[in-house]
C-alpha cells in the first residue's frame, strides 16, 4: 500500500509570541524524536535528489534523512558533519527555503520536506546524548599528518569551514579571531534568541577536538600582518574570512546625534558582550521606549526584535521598498509581526532631529513607490512629492548594509581588491592575487548568508589542500 503523501511540514514549536517578546530564550524550541521522524518520512527518496545540488556545502540530504527515518539519529548527524561542521548553526539560521528546499520536489504540488528543522534536531540530539566531555561527537578519523599550516583569518562561518576541512586532511590549522570570542558574526551579529552562544560554542568546541587551534584577541593586520603569517611565523597558505563588518550609514543630516547606531554595534553591544543580561553583566546598551530601525534585511530584523527585547514600547522598521522585496527570511518577518513589530513600508529617512537634550527626538521620512527594476532586478524606490512626515524616536539604528574593514588590504599592498574593497578572489578556489592566499565569505562577496560563507569555504579548503600539498618542503630550520 502507497504511503500517503502528508502535504505541509510537521509544525515546529515556538514560544508564545507574549511571552518570547520579554526574554531572549530560543523562539523555535526544535522538534521531538517523533516529530523529527514523522517529517523525515515526507521524503519522496528521489533519483535525482535536487537538494543536494540546492546545498551550498552539499550535504548529503537524502542519506541523512534516510538514517533518521530509521530512528538512527546520532547515524544521521555523522552523515552531516561528513560535509558540514556546524550543523546546529545552520539548522537555524541558513534559509532553506532558497536553496535545499526551495528545489525540494515536493514543493511541485506540497510544502518542502523541512530539511533544516531536521538537520538542526540531528545536531541537538547528538549533543544531548553526548557523555560529559564529548561535546556531542565522536572523532571521524583525521588524515595523517602532513605537516603544513595553515592559518585561518577570522573565526567566522566561512573559516570554520576551511578549519574543519583541513584538519581533517592532516593539516595544521590556526585561526585567528580579533575579538576575545571566535565565533564571527555568529556570535556578535545573531541574537541569542536566534542563535544561542551555547550552540556556536559547542561547534567550535568540537573543531578544537578535532586539533583547531584557535586565538583569539589576535587582529590580523596589527599582531601581524598576512606577510608575517606566511614568512617567520612558518604558515605555508592564509585563508582570509573576516567578513564584511564595516557599518554603512545613511548620508542625511542628523546621522551623526547621540541615539544613532550602526546595527553592527548595537548588537554586538548586546549579543557578544551580553548587555541584554543586564545586571550581570553591566554592559552599556541604550534602551528606547521609541526606536526605528531602518533597513529590511536579517540585520535589522534582528535589530528591532532585539530593542522589543530590551524594553521598547515601540519597535519600527523602517524600510524603503515593500514587503514583497524584503530580502530578510520569511520566517524571520513573521515572527517580528507577531511580536509586535510595527512596519512601515515604502518608507525612507530624510533627516533626524535632535530633542532639548541634544539626542535623538524625530526623525522625518518620504513615502515611497516602486519604479522600474535597478541592477538586483528589485524595483528601485522613487520619492513621493510632498509625502513628508516625523516620526518620534529615541534611538535609529541604522542597518542598511555594511562593507570590508580596510586593515588587511592596507597592511597587504600585494592583495588585490575591488573598488568597493573586497577582496578579488576565484569564485570556485577562494584564489587571490597574492601566492599562498584564499579568501571567501563577506569579504569578497559582500553581505551575504553564512551558508553561502561556508560554501566559499568548502571550495576554498579545496583548493588550499591541493595548493600546499604541491609545495616543495620547507628546511625544518626555517619552520617555527
Amino acid at each position: 500500500m502507497a504511503k500517503k503523501l502528508v502535504k505541509t511540514k510537521t509544525p515546529i514549536p515556538c514560544q508564545a509570541a507574549d511571552a518570547r517578546r520579554a526574554n531572549f530564550l530560543e523562539v523555535a524550541l526544535g522538534y521531538t524524536k517523533e516529530m523529527a521522524v514523522a517529517e523525515a518520512e515526507r521524503c519522496l527518496k528521489c533519483s535525482n535528489q535536487p537538494c543536494v545540488a540546492g546545498c551550498p556545502v552539499e550535504i548529503d540530504i537524502p542519506a541523512f534523512i534516510a538514517l533518521m527515518q530509521q530512528g538512527d539519529i546520532s547515524g544521521a548527524a555523522r552523515k552531516i558533519k561528513e560535509k558540514n561542521a556546524l550543523p546546529a548553526v545552520c539548522g537555524r539560521v541558513c534559509p532553506q527555503e532558497d536553496q535545499c528546499e526551495k528545489v525540494c520536489t515536493m514543493t511541485k504540488k506540497f510544502e518542502p520536506v523541512g530539511i533544516g528543522r531536521l538537520e538542526r534536531f540531528a545536531a541537538d540530539f547528538e549533543a544531548a546524548q553526548a557523555f560529559p566531555g564529548d561535546n556531542g561527537a565522536s572523532l571521524p578519523a583525521r588524515a595523517p599528518k602532513t605537516g603544513r599550516r595553515i592559518a585561518c583569518v577570522g573565526s567566522g562561518p566561512s573559516s570554520l569551514t576551511v578549519a574543519g576541512d583541513l584538519i581533517l586532511l592532516g593539516h595544521e590549522v590556526t585561526v585567528f579571531e580579533a575579538l576575545h570570542k571566535a565565533g564571527g558574526v555568529l556570535v556578535y551579529g545573531i541574537p541569542e534568541f536566534r542563535l544561542p552562544k551555547a550552540i556556536v560554542q559547542r561547534e567550535i568546541d568540537y573543531l578544537s577536538r578535532l586539533g583547531v587551534e584557535v586565538r583569539t584577541n589576535t587582529v590580523i593586520g596589527k599582531s601581524f600582518t598576512i606577510d608575517e603569517l606566511l614568512g617567520e611565523e612558518g604558515y605555508d597558505a592564509v585563508f582570509i574570512g573576516t567578513g564584511a563588518g564595516l557599518p554603512h550609514f545613511m548620508k542625511i543630516p542628523g546621522i551623526n546625534l547621540p541615539g544613532v547606531y550602526s546595527a553592527n554595534e548595537y548588537l554586538t553591544r548586546s549579543n557578544l558582550m551580553k548587555a541584554y543580561r543586564f545586571p550581570e553583566y553591566d554592559t552599556p546598551i541604550v534602551r528606547g521606549q521609541r526606536v526605528a530601525v531602518v533597513g529590511g534585511g536579517n540585520t535589522a530584523m534582528d535589530s528591532v526584535r532585539t530593542a522589543l527585547r530590551l524594553g521598547a514600547k515601540e519597535a519600527r522598521l523602517v524600510y524603503r521598498r515593500s514587503r514583497a522585496e524584503m530580502p530578510a527570511r520569511k520566517e524571520e518577518v513573521e515572527h517580528a509581526e507577531e511580536e509586535g513589530v510595527i512596519f512601515m513600508m515604502l518608507t525612507n529617512p530624510t533627516r533626524i532631529f535632535a530633542d532639548e537634550g541634544g539626542r535623538v527626538g524625530l526623525m522625518e521620512c518620504v513615502k515611497m513607490e516602486l519604479g522600474a527594476p535597478d541592477e538586483s532586478g528589485r524595483r528601485s524606490p522613487v520619492v513621493m512629492p510632498g509625502s513628508e512626515f516625523t516620526l518620534e524616536v529615541d534611538t535609529v539604528v541604522m542597518a542598511v548594509g555594511q562593507g570590508a574593514n580596510p586593515l588587511i588590504r592596507a597592511t597587504t599592498p600585494d592583495l588585490k581588491c575591488n573598488k568597493w574593497g573586497y577582496i578579488e578572489a576565484d569564485e570556485e578556489t577562494g584564489r587571490t592575487s597574492k601566492p599562498g592566499v584564499f579568501a571567501g565569505g563577506d569579504i569578497v562577496s559582500g553581505g551575504a548568508t553564512v551558508i553561502l560563507a561556508m560554501g566559499a569555504g568548502r571550495k576554498a579548503a579545496r583548493a588550499i589542500h591541493a595548493y600546499v600539498t604541491s609545495l616543495p618542503r620547507r628546511a625544518e630550520t626555517g619552520r617555527r
